[in-house]
């Protein structure tokens, strides 16, 4: 008896259970001994390293259709061995040397060879393929070539078929046969099918079948077409004429000439099949065809029936009933048929005997290969089935095999037993099963051996898992008899079973939910009657991948990018086969690293960025974070928020009236943001045709909208929705709706009345809209009269926007209306609006102008305001001018400087700044409307008192001493006033934390002190001065400068110093540096001129005012140094921000002679009491905005006013 394949090879799979699902483990070398053979190859699956006989393992099968469009065929036979095998083939029977065969052996392809089309007529025939080696033969099932040569019809000559109307007619095709599938039709010489129907068609032979010819068959061009589509071929039979002869009346008289018979009644007939029955025999699952064609007249009608039985379900009705088919034929099919043809004159049948059989099949699966132990019997059983029964046929390395009582091989029918197997009786045996139909055919490999264990898996195999996953251990040994495995760790000879050890049926260890404890390195070791080995597995726990940042739920603008996170940790021994894999919906996304993808994996980031989201991106997104061990995976929802669809099925319809519509519509999708509204326009052919403009906006939870339309126009409109993305495209426009005409709807608005004359007044509206019309004709009825005296209404009808109306009193109100009309009436009763008509310039001045002086810089004006009606116009406001005569410094020199500002409203008073210090001022007040200003008052001569100093320009420290420093300065570019002397402070400071340690000040007498040397002090310390000049109104600005003295030690070295530098050097330096820049501010100014400058002094005069100044000077100061300090040299000087504002300044020789034509005027809203700044004519102006003493001055109750 055969012991049991899996009693004696017991296989352990190297496989690796973890939270990875199908985990490749590399260089892991795979056995498994396959018990059950497959369709493809039969025999044992056993390792290469132990001596097999072969096994094919491709090959060509059934039929070969070599084509003309082939270039080549191939015939496969592969096998695989130990040795490796060698190959022949037979041809009929016949040993076959094929012309060209693939010899390559280490890849098993040795049988393989191909064929060229152009020599195959002389391959055609039948094949097997023989893989031998010393253990045995294995053989293929016969392999039929066919060569498809291309298929033609015959030359031959077709006679007309003549025939009398009424009989039948058979025009036979006899098309070509081919090895490939082939259509039939019947066509005329210009390609147009022959019609058919119940009385003429084509039968599944190709032949036509007329079941009864009439006149119009009469044609000379029945052509018999046969088409192969695989081979691309048509084949053309000749034409066949077809001549039907009408039946004439015996008597031969002329008017029976002219006259016709119907053909006589015809007893059906089947033209097709001929006699009583047919018998039909198919293969089960093939298609069953029956069919029956009468003849007869009229054309008989067929029906079908089965004997004794329903007819099957799937029973179909071809060729207008005369064709009876079932696809995929059964058993339960078979049986006998009957068609009926049947006409008027009688009734013809026709049976079938349809048997339907089968080829030879396995009734279960082939037969097994078999490994036994020597001295056991084995039994091969060939189980096949099939109609009628197969024979079978057995062979051994491919040579016929027959029972032999004498021997221990005994063939029983199906059966072959090997009694008391012995190491010869292995081989390849072949069970062969044939019929009618076909052959099958099973090669068995049969080894008998006696074998110690050979353990198929690598000594010191490495394995890995995660911790807290599940892993198996291979032990793959091939042995014969049954051997023994067990499991031990090393260096222990207790076996591992239980608890999270178990062994499985295969001998593999399998561990589960793995420790770090768990690794190290395990024994197997396999033990049976014929010796023992063993191997050492190693394995090694990992830490487990884990997502530290999942990518999250978020909601994205469509068209901008999306990013989504999937950070990992994972064990950093893995790191080679660590690998981010993004899949959306389930399926993997393709991933771009060269930017050509809107895909973009950022590896080191752990990020999917997604470039320019749409709508199709949306959906669910996972990261999978996976190494060669494990996997883990986490989930976001990406949602893409976009514009809302465009609404669909725009409909208007009416609710009162032509011009009160209702319009609805479907929403379109909202893409995940919920419409906010929805937004209808529309376009009118007639004014602006193609220009959409908005009509009306609606609440985002409504699709409906009533409008009110304008009359005479026609419309169309649409909608589109808005949403938090924005507004979605609009929808499809609607047809054109048109409105009737109707009187204008309201009146002109916005009216204006002007008045650029005195004497006249321009009146102005707002015209309506060309929509707005409501018909044609449209024009507006302009009334007007005087306000309160009871005046008649004054009207004119004017199809302009604007009306002048001349002859008007000066600035009298009047009322005016304005009301629309066209062809067909009146618009609504006007409003009435009032208005002046125009203005003239004001007649009085203010009086009673005074002046109180706040500060050096500051004064308050008062008036009293002119009589209303001598303004003659809107009030607009007041101009102050004042102009700076003289410096009280230099009383001689004029100066003339004008300046101005406008203080907008109806007021009695005003602040005017920026005055200059120390001099004398006249100030004139007048009134200004639209048309001008009023004449000004009484001027008003006041004086302003004297100011503090501008800041000294320049200090200098130098001839340092332990004890004292001598300090340089520069008078003030402009003082204010009478210069009284100097004011200077010094401090000691910290040297490290420049913190003050001791402050003392000197007041130094004397205008003209320019120097002076500072005694008393520490030596070797840092010292800041600040040095102020004065008048009797205070100090002004200091300016500082630090210096330190001189140490104790170092005294004896200034003494040498001193004797060839002096302090006389110093002090000329700070002179020259002073006398510099003097001349290059005089520079600056003349270069740049006054803010508004006047008109200079002729050309030819120039020359002469200069001298005459430099001459006046001279006189006036002799001395150099005193001279360059001069106020009318420095004649202005600005430390930055703290330079004074002045409406013009002039700095040259003759600057004298310029002053009195320049003329500044400014206005500013700083000064203005808190109000908004105006200049003459109203409007804003913010000249000095930017200025540094940009504030407001208070009005004190400060000294009494100067009245003029």
């Amino acid at each position: 008896m055969p012991v049991d394949l899996h009693r004696h090879v017991r296989l352990i799979s190297a496989v690796s259970i973890d939270h990875w699902r199908g985990m490749r483990l590399e260089g892991c070398l795979q056995f498994v001994l396959l018990m059950a053979l497959t369709c493809r190859a039969a025999g044992l699956n056993i390792p290469l390293e132990v001596e097999q006989p072969p096994t094919i393992i491709t090959k060509t099968s059934g039929t070969v259709i070599a084509l003309p469009s082939d270039p080549t065929i191939t015939l496969k036979c592969e096998a695989k061995g130990n040795p490796p095998p060698e190959y022949r083939w037979t041809k009929d029977g016949k040993d076959f040397i094929p012309p060209l065969v693939t010899t390559n052996r280490t890849d098993h392809t040795g049988g393989t060879f191909a064929l060229q089309n152009k020599h195959l007529v002389q391959f055609q025939g039948k094949y097997r393929c023989y893989a031998s080696n010393k253990h045995g033969t294995a053989m293929t099932e016969e392999i039929k070539l066919i060569v498809a040569s291309v298929p033609q019809f015959p030359k031959e000559t077709v006679n007309p078929f003549v025939v009398d109307e009424g009989d039948p007619i058979i025009l036979h095709c006899n098309p070509p046969e081919g090895v490939t599938e082939r259509q039939i039709y019947w066509m005329s010489i210009g390609l147009q099918r022959i019609e058919q129907d119940e009385r003429v068609s084509m039968g599944i032979d190709g032949n036509l079948y007329f079941s009864n010819a009439l006149q119009k068959d009469s044609r000379q061009d029945y052509c018999c077409v046969a088409a192969f589509t695989n081979i691309r071929t048509i084949a053309l039979k000749p034409a066949i004429a077809v001549v039907v002869k009408s039946l004439k009346p015996e008597n031969d008289s002329a008017l029976s000439s002219n006259t016709t018979l119907a053909p006589p009644l015809r007893m059906p007939g089947l033209l097709l099949p001929s006699g009583v029955q047919t018998e039909k025999v198919l293969l089960k699952g093939q298609r069953l065809e029956l069919e029956c064609i009468p003849e007869g007249y009229p054309t008989p009608k067929i029906t079908w029936m089965k004997l004794g039985e329903e007819m099957p379900r799937k029973t179909k009705y071809d060729n207008f009933g005369k064709q009876l088919t079932i696809s995929a034929v059964e058993e339960a099919d078979a049986g006998k048929y009957m068609c009926s043809a049947k006409n008027s004159a009688g009734e013809a049948v026709h049976y079938f005997d349809v048997i339907v059989e089968e080829p030879p099949k396995w009734l279960t699966e082939p037969p097994q290969s078999q490994l036994t132990v020597i001295g056991s019997d084995v039994h091969i059983k060939c189980s096949v089935s099939g109609k009628p029964p197969p024979d079978i046929t057995w062979r051994r390395n491919g040579e016929v095999f027959k029972d032999d009582p004498l021997s221990n091989r005994r063939v029983l029918d199906d059966t072959v037993v090997l009694h008391n197997a012995a190491p010869e009786d292995s081989a390849v045996y072949q069970c062969e099963s044939s019929n009618n139909h076909g052959k099958i055919l099973a090669n068995i490999n049969i080894m008998v051996i006696n074998l110690a264990p050979q353990i198929l898996t690598r000594d010191n195999h490495e394995y890995a898992v995660v911790l807290g996953g599940d892993v198996i251990m291979n032990c793959s040994v091939f042995a014969s008899p049954l051997p023994s495995i067990s499991w031990t760790r090393d260096g222990t000879q207790e076996t591992l079973v239980g608890g999270r050890f178990s062994e499985l049926q295969n001998g593999s260890l399998q561990i589960t939910n793995a420790e770090k404890e768990d690794g190290g390195n395990y024994v197997c070791v396999a033990v049976n009657t014929e010796g023992k080995s063993a191997v050492i597995a190693a394995l090694d726990v990992k830490d487990p991948t884990r997502i530290t940042n999942p990518p999250q739920d978020m909601q994205i603008i469509s068209g901008t990018p999306a990013q989504l996170m999937c950070q990992a940790e994972y064990d950093q021994s893995l790191r080679s086969t660590f690998e981010v894999i993004w899949m959306k919906d389930g399926k993997e996304i393709p991933l771009s690293f060269e930017g050509n993808s809107r895909f973009r994996h950022i590896v080191d980031e752990g990020m999917l960025q997604i470039m320019n989201v749409n709508l199709s991106d949306q959906g669910l997104y996972t990261c999978i974070a996976r190494t060669s061990l494990d996997e883990v995976n986490a989930t976001g929802l990406l949602t893409v928020l976009d514009v809302p669809d465009a609404p669909k099925n725009v409909q208007i319809s009416e609710l009162m009236g032509r011009r009160n519509v209702s319009l609805s519509w479907v929403p379109g999708n909202e893409h995940n943001s919920s419409v906010a509204e929805f937004i209808v326009e529309f376009e009118e052919s007639q004014w602006e045709p193609g220009r959409w403009k908005e009509l009306q906006k609606v609440p985002g939870n409504q699709a409906t909208a009533e409008l009110a339309l304008q009359g005479h126009l026609n419309y169309q409109f649409r909608v589109y929705a808005v949403n938090a993305v924005g507004p979605g495209p609009p929808s499809e426009p609607t047809e054109r709706y048109k409105t009737p005409p109707a009187a204008p709807d309201r009146n002109p608005e916005n009216i204006k009345i002007h008045g650029h004359l005195p004497n006249q007044m321009d009146i102005s509206w707002e015209p309506l809209l060309p929509i707005e019309h409501n018909g044609p004709g449209l024009e507006y009825k302009v009334s007007y009269r005087r306000l309160g005296v009871g005046d008649d209404w004054i009207w004119n009808l004017e199809k302009r926007h604007s009306i002048n109306v001349k002859n008007t009193s000066t600035f009298v109100p009047y009322e005016i209306k304005i009301q629309s009309r066209n062809s067909h009436g009146w618009g609504p009763e006007p409003k009435v609006v009032t208005g002046y008509s125009g203005e003239d310039v004001p007649t009085s001045a203010p009086r009673d102008v005074a002046v109180e002086v706040i500060n050096t810089t500051v004064l308050r004006v008062s008036w009293t305001p002119v009589p209303h009606a001598t303004v003659r116009g809107h009030l607009r406001g007041y101009n102050v001018h004042w102009v700076r005569k003289r410096s009280l410094l230099h009383p001689s020199k004029i100066l003339d400087e004008r300046h101005s500002l406008s203080f907008p409203g109806k007021r009695n008073h005003a602040i005017v700044p920026q005055l200059e210090p120390f001099s004398e001022y006249r100030l004139t007040v007048n009134v200004y409307n639209k048309k001008g200003n009023g004449p000004n008052s009484d001027p008003v001569t006041f004086n302003t008192p004297e100011g503090v100093p501008k800041q000294v320009p320049i200090l200098t420290a130098s001839n340092a001493r332990a004890d004292s420093i001598l300090l340089v300065w520069g008078p003030p570019l402009e003082t204010n006033g009478i210069l009284t002397g100097y004011l200077l402070q010094y401090h000691l400071l910290n040297e490290s934390t420049l913190e003050v340690v001791d402050s003392q000040e000197i007041n130094i007498t004397g205008a003209d002190t320019s120097q002076w040397r500072l005694q008393g002090l520490k030596d070797g310390s840092l010292y800041r001065f600040q040095l102020s000049a004065c008048t009797q109104a205070g100090c002004g600005p200091p300016v500082a400068q630090e210096s330190s003295t001189v140490e104790q030690a170092r005294v004896g070295g200034q003494q040498s110093e001193l004797s060839t530098q002096g302090w006389f050097i110093g002090t000329m330096c700070a002179v020259a540096l002073l006398t510099l820049i003097a001349l290059m501010a005089c520079f600056v100014r003349r270069n740049k001129g006054g803010k508004y400058a006047g008109t200079p002094p002729p050309p030819e005069r120039q020359d002469m005012f200069s001298m005459e100044k430099v001459k006046e000077k001279e006189d006036l100061h002799p001395d150099v140094e005193s001279q360059g300090m001069n106020d009318d040299t420095f004649c202005e000087y600005s430390d930055s921000e703290e330079k004074p504002l002045k409406g013009s300044s002039l700095c040259s020789l003759n600057g004298d002679d310029m002053a009195g034509d320049s003329v500044s005027r400014d206005s500013l809203v700083d000064y203005a009491d808190g109000e908004e700044e105006f200049n003459e004519d109203g409007s804003f102006i913010g000249e000095y905005s930017g200025r540094k003493h940009r504030g407001s001055v208070s009005e004190p109750s400060g000294p009494n006013p100067v009245t003029a």
